[in-house]
């Protein structure tokens, strides 16, 4: 008998960001696991904070959606006080703040990316309640994986493309050799003039191996 207790659900996880002239690609795998044990093969951890800010999560589940919904709430009100749409930078520093705060009860990271008017595209990572604004990010344990890829293959000035294609090379790279990482791969690229939601699934997602 398991004397241990129910499993917390973890999305072990890769998440990943990357900034280009007019916008952000953000993007993410989709397995979530309680201990050994796969329990949904689909699971989008990209969580849409506002109309142009995003985040990946990565951790707990259930921890990280309450983060961003607490976010999420907090830049509704924002925005009708200000009327005005929030500042990619102000939902990374409210994710900063909740993080840091509840730090010893939650066991989860955001990763914002988003666009806005005054900055353009932006990557911000916010681990243990830091928060460093970066060209591009990963994350989750699929990212150990690939640190060698993505420092190699970055180039500054990508294209909206080529960052796209970047993001889907790397987590499916993330995919094949991570256990906690898998299932489809859902992407978001957040420009001034929207948000594009993608999912690759099966062919769609590139190999780099022999079947």
């Amino acid at each position: 008998m398991d004397h241990r207790g129910p499993q917390k659900i973890s999305t072990g996880t890769t998440i990943m960001a990357v900034e280009f002239d007019g916008g952000v690609v953000i993007g993410s795998d989709s397995r979530v696991s309680a201990g050994q044990s796969v329990v949904n093969c689909v699971f989008n951890k990209l969580e849409r904070l506002h109309s142009r800010i995003y985040c990946a999560l990565s951790g707990s589940a259930a921890d990280a959606q309450a983060i961003a919904d607490m976010v999420n709430y907090q830049l509704e009100l924002h925005s009708l006080n200000v009327e005005a749409p929030p500042l990619v930078l102000a939902a990374a520093t409210l994710v900063k703040n909740i993080s840091y705060k509840y730090k010893e009860e939650f066991s989860a990271h955001l990763m914002v990316a988003g666009w806005d008017a005054k900055k353009g595209g932006q990557v911000y990572g916010t681990l243990g309640g830091m928060l460093t604004r970066q060209p591009f990010a990963i994350g989750g344990s699929g990212s150990t994986y690939i640190y060698g890829y993505v420092d190699s293959a970055y180039k500054p000035g990508m294209s909206r493309e080529e960052c796209r294609q970047f993001t889907m090379n790397a987590i499916a790279l993330a995919m094949c050799r991570d256990g906690s990482s898998g299932g489809v791969i859902y992407l978001a690229t957040i420009t001034k003039e929207g948000v594009k939601e993608e999912v690759a699934v099966g062919d769609e997602i590139p190999k780099f191996y022999d079947e």
